[in-house]
């Protein structure tokens, strides 16, 4: 299988917020920064990307946040031809969440994605930023 030469890293890790002026404080005071804030027009929330080095943290709202231990939502895998790797995650069966690749309007040109559930129940997100 190929797909370890398409993944380049980790892109960001995802986790929910009930309070997201909350979580960006929090971010913010161990030394993130802000880097992207949009609204997911899919569902109308709030999305905000913090960075700090090379790592980018996801935060969103969804009022539903498990406000416990392991409520981290997902890790995404930054990835090159996320068509192909699509393929490959499907044709070596692996349990996908998605029908298709996404696409949401995040960053300055979208981003492309789809996810798989892992062994323990964990959601792997693989991401292309439209360059």
């Amino acid at each position: 299988m190929d797909i370890k030469r398409k993944i380049t890293g980790i892109q960001h890790v995802g986790i929910p917020t009930n309070d997201m002026q909350k979580s960006i404080r929090f971010y913010k005071e161990l030394g993130f920064e802000v880097v992207w804030q949009t609204i997911n027009e899919q569902n109308g929330e709030s999305v905000v990307f913090l960075q700090l080095g090379n790592l980018i943290m996801e935060i969103y709202e969804s009022q539903q946040a498990a406000m416990k231990t392991g409520a981290i939502d997902h890790i995404a895998l930054d990835v090159t031809d996320i068509d192909s790797i699509f393929s490959m995650v499907k044709d070596a069966g692996f349990q996908c969440l998605d029908e298709h690749v996404q696409f949401l309007p995040f960053w300055k040109h979208g981003v492309r994605f789809f996810t798989i559930i892992g062994p323990n129940k964990e959601k792997i997100e693989f991401c292309e930023k439209k360059l």
